[in-house]
């Protein structure tokens, strides 16, 4: 087991540095689904059409999410990261001069091609830094950022009904330019990488192939599991994330601004302190308990069904606000532990690849289902039908993870197997 004591140097301000990229990675992504009203109308369009702006985000990223995944095991994980965020940077900018209905769709494709490649690579370095106890709490840290990001990613809603919509996304790519301006200068690989993807002694093993990462991560059965796991989880994030804000909106007589901040502000200030919670838990029952990382999220699913089932039912905002609340902290539970989990069912040296295979499924089941949330809305069906059935499929997801079983390794007591550090 390696302590603390013996973390790399510069393991804790990598966390920080890419704390603020998973932030402004996430505020970009999910800030046109607070802008509803002002882009509708600028470029009339049905609901279905609003809901594929996010649909075409995600099915590019989750084609290009296992390429991107496999650069970070192939090549560089730090430059995977400042490529991708250069890159979508420079898109988020460029979004501000389209003009009509097919010049948006096109942005928001080229920004999911852009942003696939920095989850994988990010927390694959994170995994590198952090080989042992704090594994959990690290990727939970950073998880806090993408919350951040999230959050304030109703700063689209407000900007946009205070200026423009145009203003939002010209101002947010010149601060992403700025801060990778920054960011090239101090970013660096872990200094105990040896060979391929990071892992001691791969000098020995074959060089890193993309038929040879898919042949190994498929033809485990925790991994395809995990799989499926995540693809349902996606169905959930995604629909709630690209129609809450609606939904609050006129359910509850809102305005634009308000109704994106009550979407976003209170379930990911929740996941804030919920991620540091399931982190740390996770990390410290691991250290007795070989499956800790699996049971936390179980449970953390199990615990935030009801928060969104009552947000679902509910005619009294305080009580939909609390239920987003529960949501929101139990929910983080997942992501503060799903790449610690890939680690305990993958190769190490196809982490990254498989962190990005993950995302590909989840990303191409949540843009079906934010398209289908468009496509209920203009049969006018409620909103509210959809979120009492995302409820149960938590719940159905919790199941999926515990029957998630990694061998246990030789010794007693090591939180992974020995080809895990």
């Amino acid at each position: 087991m390696t302590s603390d004591s013996r973390l790399p140097p510069r393991a804790w301000l990598i966390v920080a540095l890419l704390w603020f990229v998973g932030c402004f990675n996430y505020l970009v992504r999910m800030m046109i689904t607070t802008m509803h009203g002002s882009i509708v109308a600028a470029i009339p369009m049905s609901e279905a059409h609003f809901g594929l702006l996010t649909s075409a985000f995600l099915w590019t990223y989750a084609l290009f999410s296992p390429v991107g995944g496999f650069m970070a095991d192939r090549f560089s994980r730090s430059r995977v990261i400042l490529v991708s965020m250069l890159a979508w940077s420079a898109v988020t900018w460029l979004t501000a001069y389209a003009r009509n209905f097919p010049e948006l769709v096109a942005m928001r494709a080229l920004l999911g091609m852009s942003e696939a490649c920095y989850l994988p690579a990010a927390l694959a370095l994170i995994s590198d830094y952090h080989r042992g106890p704090t594994r959990s709490l690290a990727t939970a840290v950073h998880m806090t950022g993408i919350g951040v990001g999230s959050i304030l990613g109703a700063l689209g809603g407000s900007l946009a009904e205070h200026h423009t919509w145009h203003y939002a996304f010209s101002l947010m790519g010149a601060v992403g330019i700025g801060y990778w301006s920054f960011l090239i200068f101090i970013l660096r690989d872990s200094p105990r990488e040896s060979g391929v993807g990071g892992v001691p002694g791969a000098d020995a093993l074959p060089r890193v192939g993309f038929g040879a990462a898919l042949a190994s991560l498929f033809s485990r059965g925790p991994f395809i599991l995990a799989l499926t796991f995540w693809g349902i989880l996606g169905l959930d994030a995604w629909l709630l994330g690209g129609w809450l804000p609606v939904y609050l909106k006129e359910h509850f007589h809102l305005g634009q601004g308000a109704a994106g901040w009550a979407a976003t502000g209170y379930s990911f200030t929740a996941g804030l302190v919920g991620a540091l919670v399931g982190g740390a838990w996770a990390d410290r029952w691991s250290r007795r308990r070989f499956r800790a990382r699996i049971f936390v999220p179980a449970i953390g699913l199990c615990l935030c069904a009801p928060g969104i089932l009552l947000t679902a039912r509910t005619d009294v905002l305080v009580f939909a606000l609390a239920g987003l609340v529960v949501f929101g902290f139990f929910r983080s539970f997942v992501d503060c532990n799903m790449m610690p989990i890939l680690c305990l069912v993958s190769d190490p040296r196809y982490r990254a690849t498989g962190y990005g295979i993950l995302n590909c499924f989840a990303c191409v089941i949540g843009g079906l289902a934010i398209y289908a949330g468009g496509a209920l809305r203009d049969h006018q069906v409620d909103l509210s039908k959809a979120f009492v059935f995302a409820a149960a499929t938590l719940v159905l997801c919790a199941g999926i993870l515990l029957l998630i079983k990694p061998r246990v390794p030789a010794s007693a007591g090591s939180p992974m197997p020995p080809r895990s550090i």
